[in-house]
């Protein structure tokens, strides 16, 4: 059994066992957000899917309007005059083959690796090592593409690429617990929206199974899944 520290019993007691409307469950998320570094706030949602079969995969990206907080490094592995373009867009390394025997020698220092469609059967030898990180470059991520500048600005702004576990869990960061309660709930809401547009077509019965939602070191909040998805857009602004 994991111990659980004082701080956080301390913490566990604020919180009630039941579903939470969206807005006072990420505003107890912020009362709770008491560690000593700025915490994520973090969403896990448990989907009616088995991704084991693969018309019941999730794998999709998200645009979190009031964007992530974090400062996103980003690789890209082009050709040519591509390299170039892709320094002038931001990127915060490129290269060609000479990137790609970096990062075989270990060399890790981005968390976000976009590669253009003609590089990928090069990129590919690199699966063992970027798969497990989750940073290998997909069409479906929109991390592969020749449109850099678009895509880097993207990620840039607060893009984030999500996936179901293989127990049918997503687990995503979408904000810093010192955003506003409302600039969360308008990133939350987006998250939303992305995953019961993009639900896949083996998806049988009930598609939502529960969301929580915590600060990086706190307690789990249940959200009220029928409040979050009725909700309109305005309201949550």
């Amino acid at each position: 059994m994991k111990k659980t520290s004082r701080r956080l019993q301390e913490l566990q007691k604020k919180v009630e066992s039941r579903p939470y409307q969206p807005l006072e469950a990420l505003n107890l998320l912020k009362e709770t957000a008491t560690a000593k570094f700025p915490e994520s706030a973090e969403a896990h949602i448990r989907l009616g899917i088995d991704p084991k079969y693969s018309d019941q995969q999730l794998r999709t990206t998200v645009v979190l309007p009031k964007g992530t907080g974090q400062t996103i490094r980003v690789a890209v592995i082009a050709r040519g005059e591509k390299v170039t373009e892709a320094t002038n867009a931001g990127a915060d390394i490129a290269g060609s083959e000479d990137l790609i025997n970096e990062i075989q020698q270990g060399m890790m220092d981005f968390d976000l690796l976009i590669a253009t469609p003609d590089m990928m059967p090069q990129v590919a030898k690199l699966g063992k090592l970027l798969g497990p990180r989750g940073l290998m470059p997909s069409p479906k991520g929109g991390t592969v593409t020749f449109d850099l500048p678009q895509a880097i600005a993207e990620f840039k702004a607060g893009k984030l690429e999500f996936r179901a576990d293989r127990t049918g869990i997503v687990h995503v960061m979408f904000g810093k617990s010192s955003f506003p309660a409302e600039d969360l709930l308008i990133n939350l809401k987006a998250l939303q929206e992305t995953i019961d547009r993009n639900r896949p077509s083996g998806a049988k019965g009930r598609y939502w199974r529960s969301v929580f939602v915590a600060a990086t070191m706190g307690p789990s909040i249940e959200v009220d899944i029928n409040a979050l998805r009725d909700m309109k857009v305005g309201e949550a602004a």
